[in-house]
């Protein structure tokens, strides 16, 4: 588990824990990874301290794991040498990119994957993965789907990774690559909307650059996409906006440097906000009689309970390898590889539910 005590890796590792498989708590932090590490049965658990830009290819001849789950972004600024080290050892190859162009681009190790036998697969989390399993859910409902407008929103007090911080700021304010239904340029964290949450209130919204963009329309032939994301806190959100406005005129201000600090900040207005977030996806289309049709379908997560949403492809993926399922040898997105019923199957001993009409 690489980055095994973060705010993804210690839940993942917790799961696979539960469900009786052994770990390795995997980072560069001797204290950190041995204090979560003794919340874990003995039993089922150790630490490797390393860092894993340079000292994988040997940690993983002495540990010699069988699958590797990499939890340590931003994988907008990433390239493939994790997961090209986890190939050379043979290592099945799991991570939670949400890079648009890392996602989609990990299909260029298919062939190495294939040729040491093992599942390479890229963004095992919210964005692809529990987005393409609820389309799987429903595309049986329409002859064509016309658009797909849906995104995220966390609580406030929710858990926050440094990591997930800095992925947004690379594309706060700047132009985001064409996609289906664009209509023209588009800006990270511009083309703000309010969005109403079934119990939790309406919540502003403002788009975000993910792997869908480019995974959706072509798998499940999607007119037009929208995707964004939201801060539970209006005055939060809107100052993000008003940075994203300063970076889109011009002004050298670098964000992603700066997103410990912002973290910081944010973190100073919790007592402000909830616990509650959610996820939505409004797909609308025709149906097979060839009228109008929509699927409105939320997530709601409450209790601080929504950091283990995007855990669950990874765990679930994981645990299949674990018991010997059998999963595409290749390197690809995490699309369509897990049902909505396993999905929520994962997430029903968390306040957690989902609301579909």
């Amino acid at each position: 588990m690489l980055g095994g005590y973060g705010n993804f890796g210690k839940r993942i590792a917790l799961a696979l824990t539960q469900k009786g498989i052994f770990v390795i708590i995997a980072g560069r932090s001797k204290e950190k990874a041995e204090a979560f590490a003794n919340t874990l049965p003995s039993s089922l658990a150790t630490v490797a301290i390393f860092d894993a830009s340079k000292d994988l290819s040997q940690q993983l001849g002495l540990l010699q794991p069988s699958i590797a789950i990499n939890t340590c972004g931003p994988f907008q600024t990433s390239n493939y040498d994790v997961a090209t080290v986890c190939i050379s050892h043979s290592v099945h190859y799991i991570d939670l990119a949400d890079g648009r162009e890392f996602v989609k681009g990990i299909v260029q190790l298919d062939a190495q994957a294939r040729q040491n036998n093992v599942a390479v697969i890229s963004g095992a989390s919210s964005v692809p993965g529990l987005s393409s399993a609820v389309l799987e859910q429903y595309v049986q409902d329409f002859s064509v789907i016309e658009s797909l407008k849906y995104g995220i929103s966390p609580g406030q007090k929710s858990e926050r990774g440094l990591a997930t911080t800095q992925a947004i700021m690379t594309y706060v304010g700047k132009p985001i690559k064409p996609f289906a239904g664009c209509g023209g340029e588009t800006y990270g964290w511009q083309d703000i909307y309010r969005q109403e949450y079934p119990g939790i209130g309406k919540r502003w919204m403002a788009n975000c650059d993910i792997p869908d963009l480019d995974l959706l329309p072509t798998r499940y032939g999607i007119g037009s996409i929208k995707f964004s994301a939201g801060i539970e806190l209006s005055f939060m959100h809107l100052g993000v906006w008003v940075l994203s406005w300063l970076v889109r005129i011009g002004m050298p201000i670098d964000l992603p440097k700066h997103a410990a600090m912002l973290l910081r900040i944010s973190n100073c207005f919790d007592g402000l906000g909830t616990d509650n977030g959610g996820m939505h996806m409004i797909i609308r289309g025709k149906n097979k009689a060839g009228e109008p049709h929509e699927r409105r379908w939320f997530i709601i997560a409450k209790n601080g309970d929504g950091p283990n949403i995007p855990c669950v492809p990874a765990i679930v993926l994981a645990n299949k390898l674990a018991l010997g399922e059998p999963l595409a040898v290749g390197a690809y997105p995490c699309v369509g590889l897990i049902t909505l019923d396993e999905y929520m199957a994962e997430l029903k001993k968390f306040s957690i539910h989902q609301v579909a009409y």
